[in-house]
């Protein structure tokens, strides 16, 4: 990696991205430190101190500590995460949308700004939903509607204006622009975690155990990292051979390649969707001020809540861990079905006069992708419960309460593997440029 920088660095053109894409970042990290007009900040900081569960941690952590501070930038670019899951969604089950993404170029740039509408639209509903529930119980200084409207102007201005950063970055930086800017806040957290541990764990504590406790922190560490980039970059390569055809004087095909099928197909999307549907409900009584009373619905909330998984002082509530992990399963099968085609990959390869070799084209060729996908698919799902679930069990047994979790990992490791091969491709596309000139 720091190989691949460097050589980066020595080229003229891409030492401008990196310095653009620099820049950007420290915009986007002095935003996060100006506070939204009209807010009581200490009520979200209670809130925190009161609240621990995956929804409100992994939204802070995604928003680099912003959503805290309740900054201008407190949404983030969570807008235009949901907004592109729904697209993606939609692409498959609208044929209307199915058409555009077949049109080339002119289909992509309408589902792009179709997405940023909806982000604009999903902006303006949260910030609404915050500013409405979150200030009658005390986010606002003064609750009435000048203020509610100026919180939410300026948390979907602040949005929209990240999710410029991010194509802007895109267009004229490294690359990979909206995921650059999740993970750079996501790894604005990591200094505070570590401080958190520091202090719980070998602050104040002998020489022995205070390095013990070191020693396992960075073990347990560096092995879901390198867990992570072996799970992010393991895939199946299935042989495909294409006859040769014969026009003319001029021999095609007959060339041998492969389908690589990645074992985490569905990358962090069964995660966030999983953790979403577990916190969903949590996250509505809070806006409603109704989560802490007494009841059958108040221990079904606490069963959802994961800062109560694996909690040996409350065991009873780690049922919600069972069930996160039956929807990350779910999901991982569900997502995949939706954007994975066995079928439409057949017909390419049949037309192209491929097949894999010792399987007949057509119906025999889609049942073995099937077979082998299901495979793939629950060794992937299986990978991202571990990765989740280490640092849930520490949270639980130990109280390691920290918001950078097992979701933070893999969306860090798998953006700056991709942010690389972007790089990669365009030192690659500069050499070959030089090569013609020449």
């Amino acid at each position: 990696m720091l190989e691949t920088f460097r050589r980066a660095w020595g080229i003229k053109d891409i030492r401008k991205k990196i310095g653009y894409t620099f820049l950007m970042l420290i915009v986007i990290r002095l935003g996060s430190q100006l506070p939204t007009p009209g807010v009581n900040s200490k009520y979200i900081q209670d809130f925190f101190a009161q609240n621990s569960g995956e929804a409100f941690n992994l939204f802070n952590a995604f928003t680099g500590g912003s959503f805290e501070r309740m900054s201008v930038f407190a949404l983030s670019i969570t807008p235009y995460i949901t907004s592109s899951i729904i697209m993606q969604l939609l692409t498959i089950a609208i044929p209307k949308f199915e058409e555009m993404q077949k049109e080339g170029e002119d289909g992509r740039k309408k589902i792009v700004a179709i997405t940023r509408y909806l982000t604009v639209g999903l902006a303006l509903i949260e910030s609404t939903a915050m500013a409405v529930g979150f200030g009658r119980q005390g986010l606002l200084v003064e609750y009435n509607f000048v203020n509610a409207a100026i919180v939410v102007l300026t948390l979907t201005a602040g949005s929209a204006f990240l999710m410029w950063i991010g194509e802007r970055i895109t267009e004229k930086g490294v690359g990979n622009g909206i995921s650059i800017v999740l993970v750079i806040n996501i790894i604005s957290r990591i200094p505070s975690d570590m401080m958190s541990l520091f202090e719980q764990f070998v602050y104040n504590k002998s020489l022995a155990s205070g390095g013990l406790a070191v020693l396992i922190i960075l073990a347990i560490i560096i092995a879901l990292v390198v867990f992570v980039v072996l799970l992010q970059d393991g895939e199946r390569r299935i042989a495909v051979q294409y006859s040769q055809k014969v026009v003319g004087r001029k021999t095609y095909g007959g060339q041998s390649t492969h389908i690589p099928l990645k074992v985490n197909t569905a990358g962090v999307i069964p995660i966030i969707f999983a953790s979403s549907l577990m916190q969903f409900p949590i996250v509505i009584a809070s806006f409603l001020g109704k989560g802490d009373g007494a009841g059958v619905g108040s221990e079904i909330l606490r069963g959802m809540n994961q800062g109560n998984w694996c909690n040996p002082q409350n065991f009873k509530y780690s049922w919600g861990l069972i069930v996160y992990i039956v929807l990350t399963v779910f999901f991982a099968y569900f997502y995949t079905s939706i954007t994975f085609n066995p079928l439409e990959i057949a017909n390419n390869m049949k037309k192209n006069g491929g097949f894999i070799p010792g399987i007949r084209p057509g119906k025999p060729t889609v049942e073995y992708l099937s077979k082998i996908l299901k495979y793939i698919i629950f060794i992937g799902a299986c990978g991202l419960i571990l990765v989740q679930i280490v640092p849930i069990f520490f949270n639980g047994w130990f109280g390691a309460s920290v918001s950078f979790g097992g979701t933070s990992l893999i969306i860090i490791v798998s953006v700056i593997l991709e942010t690389l091969k972007q790089i990669e491709s365009q030192m690659l596309v500069r050499n070959y440029k030089g090569f013609l000139n020449s």
